[in-house]
């Protein structure tokens, strides 16, 4: 590819020196003229430009990537295609002054474990942001991981490697393919396909290289790496490193476990299993959790439920019984009961009493339960899935039962999403706790909307949850004006709710102006009218009256408006159906050859030298296609 420094991409992105070159593309350093900033400009390599398979998925890929909002992540700007220049596919992302983990490593071979840790946790951190929503990597390399001047660790070309990591790499022998085959997971080798394990492995490899200063597996071509990758096995670093910390080796070890199923699920998760060890080994790295999830709350053996709530009740009962008593009523002595009554109690008083005994119990009741004696704190189950978190609560004596499903951007299909009463809450033992589950993320499948009107097709799809955007008009040779052509995003794909559905609607059939081709050459009138889309029909007749290859007739003639791909008969002149054989006498076999075919006349050669005779004889009317026998001598 050459040199572009210098040119104005865009109208607006100056290139002033180039910065790397690599398999798909080559990056320049440039000024965004428009906003007066420095970027970077990656340029697509001809050859990929013009596949459009490809063109449509590192658009589609860097759409994707350029909703990653990460402080270790390159941020993307721009996307396009060149204007008034030379023709390039281009992306424009920030520009990180500073150098790369690969020229570090090489300065620095094998690291200590504190600064492996602290460039790989914000790789990570970036990873496990682009993992959350569905984006792989595919290409994670030291290369790749950006040191900047002031010390930020950004990962570049995310989703970008899709088309490349696994055909280019077993072909082509540059050393930027050299260096991603290393890195290569063995389900990218074998069947070409990357999830979020992929991303894992090679995380692992390069954690591998950072500790060790060199990479597992070394080649002088791709596939004898990649060969390896799929039927070796890393080692562990300890046999070759002896004094790196046996968690941080068997972390390792796991993260390049051939079966993908063996390894961390994801970033997130070696991100967390790495932050542990990084906290084990030096504890003043503990930062405050951000996590909602609280610990569940275990009740001692015993002691659970009836047995707190009597113990409890029973130290309010000495004092309720002091309160609720009445002291006997005193009973006059013998010598003093002559001439004295009882006093009688009245009902009024008595039914007082009564209520203010109830009453009394009630307040006491009410307290025991307003500071939840006797019930069980729920453990936060959100992020389990319903087996797990059932089996958490059955451990401390609850039941549960799914009380709603519904769907969740965020949540995984079948996790749980919230509990009633949620976290920290309390629920007495015989209680169920509501579980709410997550049916995943909503996707709604664009219906076929060929062939209806627009208000028809607005209306299916205000039906499903989604929103009419742009209406378009184009020409079709199949759809009648005013029906719908078809939508963006196609029918068949898979969008979210309150998603914008742009339709195409259909015009009609072109019309455009047709000229008469007649009396004008059969090549010049079968490819004009080809080009401006009409069906050609072609018939070839004798002719007495019209050259041979000149139109004779055209049907129709001529219009000023018809409509486009209509069919136009031509009926081509062969030119007259009868000739008279001519004189080529005394030529050679190829000067006589040439003047008798052209009249249409078949030649049978008899003999070498010049023409001596000719049968028929010169002067003969013969039909086209006669054979006419030369004798030379």
């Amino acid at each position: 590819m050459s040199d572009l420094t210098g040119e104005l991409i865009d109208n607006r992105y100056l290139l002033q020196r180039k910065l790397a070159s690599g398999g798909m593309a080559t990056i320049y350093a440039g000024i965004d003229t428009r906003l007066d900033r420095p970027v970077a400009v990656k340029i697509m390599h001809p050859h990929l430009a013009n596949d459009e398979a490809f063109v449509s998925r590192f658009i589609k890929e860097a759409k994707a990537t350029a909703a990653l909002s990460h402080p270790n992540i390159v941020s993307i700007q721009d996307q396009g295609w060149n204007q008034g220049g030379p023709p390039a596919v281009f992306l424009v992302m920030e520009l990180v002054e500073g150098t790369t983990l690969r020229d570090y490593l090489n300065e620095n071979s094998g690291l200590s474990i504190d600064q492996t840790l602290q460039i790989i946790i914000p790789v990570l951190s970036a990873l496990s942001a682009a993992h959350r929503i569905g984006i792989i990597h595919r290409d994670i390399k030291p290369e790749n991981i950006l040191i900047s001047k002031d010390g930020r660790i950004k990962v570049a070309d995310f989703g970008l490697a899709r088309n490349t990591a696994v055909n280019q790499t077993m072909t082509a022998e540059s050393s930027v393919v050299l260096g991603s085959v290393s890195y290569l997971s063995p389900e990218q080798v074998q069947r070409g396909v990357a999830d979020a394990r992929s991303d894992v492995y090679a995380i692992g490899i390069v954690l591998f290289e950072m500790l060790t200063g060199s990479k597992p597996y070394e080649g002088e071509t791709p596939i004898q790496i990649a060969y390896r990758h799929v039927n070796d096995r890393i080692p562990n670093i300890q046999s070759i490193k002896p004094s790196t910390p046996a968690a941080i080796a068997e972390l390792v070890f796991a993260a390049t476990a051939p079966n993908p199923d063996h390894r961390p699920k994801d970033a997130e998760d070696l991100h967390n299993k790495i932050r542990e060890i990084q906290i084990q080994i030096d504890p003043k790295r503990r930062q405050m959790s951000l996590e909602l999830d609280l610990p569940p709350v275990v009740t001692k053996s015993g002691k659970r439920g009836k047995v707190s709530v009597a113990s409890a009740f029973g130290g309010f009962k000495e004092k309720t019984s002091q309160l609720i008593s009445s002291k006997p009523i005193n009973v006059s002595k013998a010598e003093d009961s002559v001439g004295t009554k009882r006093r009688k109690v009245s009902r009024r008083v008595k039914r007082n009493r009564i209520i203010a005994l109830l009453l009394l119990a009630s307040l006491i009741f009410g307290g025991y339960q307003l500071i939840g004696v006797g019930k069980i704190s729920v453990p936060s189950l959100a992020g389990l899935t319903q087996s797990e978190a059932k089996s958490t609560l059955a451990e401390i004596g609850l039941a549960s039962e799914i009380t709603e499903e519904v769907f969740d951007e965020d949540i995984p299909k079948g996790k749980v999403i919230s509990s009633k009463p949620a976290g920290g809450g309390k629920v007495s033992p015989d209680g169920v706790v509501g579980l709410v589950i997550s049916k995943g993320q909503e996707r709604i499948q664009i219906p076929d909307l060929k062939g209806a009107t627009p208000d028809v097709a607005s209306q299916q799809l205000a039906a499903l949850g989604l929103t009419v955007g742009d209406i378009n008009e184009s020409f079709d040779m199949k759809v009648a004006s005013g029906f719908v052509i078809l939508s963006d995003p196609k029918s068949g794909a898979e969008v979210k709710r309150s998603s914008i559905v742009n339709l195409i609607v259909s015009k009609g059939i072109e019309q455009i102006s047709l000229v008469s081709f007649v009396g004008k050459g059969s090549d010049e009138a079968l490819s004009e009218l080809t080009n401006k889309g009409f069906d050609v029909d072609a018939t070839y007749k004798f002719s007495d009256n019209v050259f041979k290859g000149l139109v004779i007739s055209q049907t129709p003639d001529k219009s000023e408006s018809i409509s486009m791909g209509s069919k136009i008969e031509l009926i081509i002149s062969k030119g007259p159906e009868f000739v008279f054989v001519p004189n080529v006498l005394g030529k050679s076999k190829n000067d006589a050859s040439v003047d008798l075919e052209n009249l249409g006349l078949k030649v049978s050669i008899k003999g070498s030298g010049k023409v001596n005779n000719i049968s028929p004889a010169i002067g003969t009317k013969v039909k086209q296609g006669t054979t006419i026998t030369l004798t030379l001598r």
